[in-house]
């Protein structure tokens, strides 16, 4: 089995979902939060839009340290510049999933705080991760847009919107 061949094929159907879900996101209810502790529809989309480039950071990377100040989530103003993110950190993932040996996928990869672990793996433990985290927060997305009365697309297989 080629594993990196069968991460991008995943790549591929994954971003075609996130594509159809952030395409909904309104810009007048950026701001907009289900709860206190939530993050804002703008913060949770934009999140999303940014985690096809962590692919880049397993590759090109063996930590990230968030106390390092190298991560900072990027400002958008409008749908137009989240999908324009969405489709940069596409082409930044597939690029270095294209570019990682497969040797290279069982090489320790350490997600911190300064002391904190948050996350010990592998590389390809971090490219899975990072997966995860698509499937994640694009649910939390669909459940955002749910209580906003804004139908969403199925994910795999066609949503109660769709079955109509």
């Amino acid at each position: 089995m080629d594993i990196i061949k069968e991460l991008l094929t995943e790549l591929e159907s994954e971003g075609a979902t996130t594509r159809k879900m952030l395409a909904l996101v309104p810009e007048d209810r950026f701001d907009w939060a289900p709860h206190p502790k939530s993050m804002t529809l703008k913060q949770l989309a934009t999140h999303l839009a940014e985690i096809p480039s962590w692919y880049a950071l397993a590759v090109d990377q063996d930590e990230l340290d968030f106390n390092e100040g190298a991560y900072q989530p990027t400002s958008i103003t409008s749908n137009t510049e989240l999908q324009a993110l969405f489709e940069k950190a596409y082409r930044t993932g597939k690029a270095a999933l294209q570019r990682l040996p497969e040797a290279a996928l069982d090489k320790p990869w350490i997600m911190r705080g300064g002391d904190a672990v948050y996350l010990d793996t592998t590389k390809y433990g971090m490219v899975r991760h990072a997966f995860a985290q698509t499937t994640h927060h694009r649910a939390q997305l669909g459940v955002f847009l749910r209580l906003l009365d804004i139908p969403i697309p199925g994910s795999y297989g066609p949503s109660a919107d769709e079955m109509g």
